[in-house]
């Protein structure tokens, strides 16, 4: 099959799912309302709650929750052949995600810009709130110390990154002053960010950095983690318009751009694939893809994490309500338009299906690593890009992702501390300054206490991420369902998405339960059965939740 008939089937089935079912969401359940006075006008503070352009919150939502795992997950899922990878991140994305997200958004702008784990102990009760909260915790400990050690990486190898990657946060710097002090239109501020970003990308490879050998004696890896958590607790704690914001809409436009630019190149080169469509010959060791493709594309089809940056950030900034529908859903076309492009990269970028397996030698393996060679391929045999700057574009498309997923995640985990000092009624938690120091804290001890000198010891907890992940996307599906039933709507579009996520990602928790067991890995095995734990109970809580709305609803009144 060639590339471009699944690029087209793909990005089309994804738009009609944007022009109708998203608007059948958005006025006959979500029933939003452009008149609802949002906490961004009701609490606006100009540091956390500013009420903010639709297209410009786009695109802090869409790059924040895009991260690194959407090119990861699809991109090792593969290794089951490009047709079950394609179809969950296609249907996954039109009836999952984009109803996540929009729905996370909509429940925490009816609840004061409320995060979905403080929102669960007004649906479902305390004791889901405080179970519910420590999954989030866990969620955002992984993503924020395994992109920290991936980004390293990328840094370290790629050395022609460096200077794009880090040049783009003065451009956003810059673009952020514009912006909230009016100097310049939209428009024009868009056209000379996304002119500088490129200039940097072309000027990358001439300028390879790397860090000094061996600084203040430690290794590179951890050298680029400790100034990652550095800048990513500063810019966690400036107003989000003078950095974030700026950040992500630029990076938004950049990183759609060079999906524009990829998908252009499928077209002029018209790869055929050559992956297996099923893949009967999978390496020794690969696991079962039922229930495991689930959990393994977590980010590109539907992602836990996407509720917790729309509860968490963007539910702050929202000007109108009915922007929820294009923030929310069409930032997960976004993110599934990027898994799309990373199983075409993936499965269409190599010549042969040997030079495929030989890179697919068994089950972890492609990763970033297959799409940046796949895509570059593509990109220099299509549009006739350099392999050096082909590589670095994809290269800082994935650490720019990335990073901005870093910095939203520390700024989510530093609310998370902060909201546990409000419930415990711990004054110096609920400050700025001490809760972002405990979330670079609880990274740096897993990522160096677990990990040694070199710093990667978030990989350690990465198996439980799709897992985990997925179980906090059934659970805040769970939440907006409880929603919808005290409101008396339909609620059967976020329930059937909601049980069969909960089916799928309790049995993938019970499998990896005895794989830690028979590994007698009793660190993983003893977080895997306190996720498992949390969630059941929490499933629990809910549906007595929902039995007592559904009795009280039939009570006859007087």
């Amino acid at each position: 099959m060639n590339a471009i008939a699944m690029m087209l089937l793909g990005l089309g089935a994804m738009l009609l799912g944007y022009l109708f079912y998203s608007k059948f969401i958005a006025e006959k359940i979500y029933r939003l309302d452009p008149n609802f006075k949002t906490p961004a006008h009701e609490f606006e503070d100009g540091v956390d709650f500013v009420p903010t352009n639709k297209y410009v919150l786009w695109g802090h939502h869409f790059t924040s929750v895009a991260g690194a795992a959407p090119i990861i997950g699809p991109a090792i899922a593969v290794i089951w052949g490009w047709v079950p990878a394609f179809l969950w991140v296609v249907f996954g994305t039109i009836f999952f995600a984009g109803v996540h997200d929009a729905g996370a958004i909509w429940a925490s702008n009816r609840n004061k810009a409320k995060s979905i784990g403080a929102l669960t102990g007004d649906v479902v009760g305390k004791r889901a709130r405080n179970l519910f909260m420590i999954v989030i915790f866990l969620v955002l400990l992984m993503v924020n110390a395994v992109f920290a050690t991936a980004i390293s990486g990328l840094l370290i190898k790629f050395p022609s990154s460096v200077v794009p990657v880090w040049g783009a946060i003065f451009v956003a710097l810059i673009i952020g002053q514009v912006i909230f002090r009016k100097w310049m239109s939209l428009g024009m501020v868009s056209i000379l960010g996304v002119i500088a970003l490129y200039a940097l990308i072309v000027a990358g490879p001439s300028m390879p950095l790397s860090l000094p050998e061996m600084t203040l004696g430690i290794s590179d890896n951890a050298g680029w983690i400790l100034i990652l958590f550095g800048y990513a607790a500063i810019a966690s704690m400036l107003p989000v318009w003078m950095l974030l914001q700026p950040r992500d809409y630029i990076n938004g436009l950049q990183l759609f751009i060079g999906l524009i630019l990829l998908y252009l190149a499928v077209l002029i080169a018209a790869p055929d694939i050559s992956a297996p469509a099923i893949n009967h010959n999978t390496p020794e060791g690969t696991p079962s893809m039922l229930p495991l493709l689930f959990v393994t594309i977590a980010c590109g089809a539907i992602s836990g994490f996407h509720g917790l940056v729309a509860s968490g950030t963007t539910s702050k900034q929202l000007d109108k309500e009915t922007d929820a529908r294009f923030v929310g859903y069409f930032g997960a076309i976004g993110e599934g338009s990027l898994s799309l492009a990373t199983i075409i990269a993936a499965t269409a970028g190599f010549a042969t299906l040997a030079d495929w397996e030989s890179v697919y030698t068994s089950f972890g393996q492609g990763g970033v690593a297959a799409f940046v060679t796949g895509g570059a391929n593509i990109l220099h045999d299509g549009v006739g890009l350099g392999e050096e700057i082909s590589q670095t574009l994809l290269t800082v498309m994935a650490v720019l992702f990335a990073g901005t997923t870093m910095d939203t995640g520390l700024r989510l985990q530093r609310y998370i501390f902060q909201e546990w000092g409000s419930i415990y009624n711990i004054k110096w938690m609920q400050k700025g300054v001490a809760a972002t120091l405990l979330a670079v804290a609880s990274c740096l001890i897993l990522a160096f206490g677990a990990g040694g000198a070199d710093g990667s010891g978030g990989l350690l907890i990465w198996p439980l991420f799709g897992t985990t992940n997925q179980l906090l996307a059934g659970l805040t599906l769970m939440v907006i369902t409880v929603m919808l039933v005290r409101l008396g709507r339909p609620m059967y579009f976020t329930l059937l998405p909601l049980i069969f996520l909960l089916i799928m990602t309790v049995i993938a928790l019970l499998i990896q339960l005895k794989g830690f067991y028979l590994k007698a890995d009793w660190f993983l095995f003893t977080l895997d059965l306190i996720v498992l734990i949390a969630a059941v109970w929490i499933a629990l809580e809910a549906t007595a939740s929902l039995s007592k709305l559904r009795k009280a609803k039939q009570q006859p009144t007087d």
